[in-house]
């Protein structure tokens, strides 16, 4: 499913090359379940914004269901994030102005279902995350890990083949 071959990400700071990543090997198969740990500014969520196509890699391959993501246009990866990953940021990265609902409902109404078929997925969705009876509540009105768990079923929604959480559980109590 997911291959890195001699993947490179660098930054350049002032007159210093940063390697986030240096020369990274790895291959997940599907079903496999990986955690990468390391420590703060160890390249983890480079790594992840890298496999979840948000970023590209300065050296080496990343193969993806058997295909290199450079060969995708920026409209065929948007595609991919929205139908194949399913996201849960550290930060939540919520809309202020939506409700819980409407922050899970968003990435289903890129890929147009039915509005049915959207109401559906969403109770199911928040129900999994045990905050159905809190669907019509803005993030605001939530706690960090209540807004977690939104997050936790925005990701859920959409049903996807493979997850990328970046600290998934850091809010939840």
């Amino acid at each position: 499913m997911i291959q890195l071959q001699q993947v490179s990400k660098i930054y350049e700071m002032g007159t210093d090359r940063v390697y986030a990543l240096d020369h990274a090997d790895m291959e997940i198969k599907e079903g496999e379940f990986v955690s990468i740990v390391g420590p703060s500014g160890s390249g983890k969520s480079t790594m992840m914004n890298i496999i979840g196509c948000l970023d590209t890699a300065d050296e080496g391959a990343y193969i993806l269901d058997g295909i290199s993501v450079e060969r995708y246009s920026e409209k065929e990866l948007a595609k991919i994030r929205n139908q194949k990953i399913g996201f849960i940021f550290q930060n939540f990265n919520l809309l202020p102005r939506l409700t819980a609902e409407e922050n899970v409902e968003l990435p289903l109404i890129y890929q147009k279902l039915s509005g049915k078929e959207r109401k559906r997925r969403v109770r199911r969705a928040l129900e999994q995350v045990e905050l159905a009876h809190r669907m019509g509540h803005r993030p605001a009105e939530l706690s960090g890990g209540q807004q977690q768990r939104v997050a936790i079923a925005r990701a859920l929604v959409t049903e996807p083949s493979l997850f990328l959480a970046d600290e998934p559980t850091g809010s939840v109590k």
